[in-house]
């Protein structure tokens, strides 16, 4: 290894995770529900060591809903500092697009991990979801209909 390499490997790391919006044709968002935790969630999960954010999306998407289709712009990066339950990360969020009732249909759920899925709107977002992800998830539909994404720093415009 070089020295180069050496120094590159010593630098901080941050956690990462990516996921994705998809809708349905009355523009209501799909959310799952883990069986590992009490709250609803939008398909995706942790980047993995040399995948990159979209790379990750793609891959959790098919992996938790079996739906493998081409993930769209990135819509917001949040950097989330360092917490008493966590440490510090950057989340992204990519347009998935609106799906139509044959994708719908075909979703099959990651039987470990999801127990099942549903369509809300912004008004009706469970109550069961937590307050970071509420709010990376209402940023990133409101920078759908712009064409461009944002950036956050918890949950907030910088």
């Amino acid at each position: 290894m070089t020295t180069q390499y050496t120094y590159y490997e010593s630098l901080p790391k941050k956690r990462m995770g990516a996921g994705c919006l998809f809708f349905n044709q009355r523009n209501e968002l799909l959310l799952v529900k883990p069986t590992y935790k009490p709250v609803w969630e939008i398909p995706g999960g942790v980047v993995e060591q040399n995948e990159s954010p979209k790379q990750c999306c793609q891959r959790e998407v098919f992996e938790e809903i079996g739906l493998n289709r081409e993930i769209g712009p990135l819509l917001v990066i949040d950097y989330n500092s360092q917490c008493e339950t966590k440490t510090e990360s950057l989340m992204f969020v990519f347009d998935g697009g609106t799906l139509s009732e044959s994708e719908i249909s075909a979703i099959q759920l990651q039987d470990d991990e999801l127990s099942e899925f549903a369509f809300f709107g912004q008004d009706t977002l469970p109550e069961a979801m937590t307050k970071t992800l509420k709010a990376r998830v209402l940023a990133a539909w409101h920078q759908q209909s712009k064409n461009q994404a944002i950036y956050l720093e918890n949950q907030q415009k910088s």
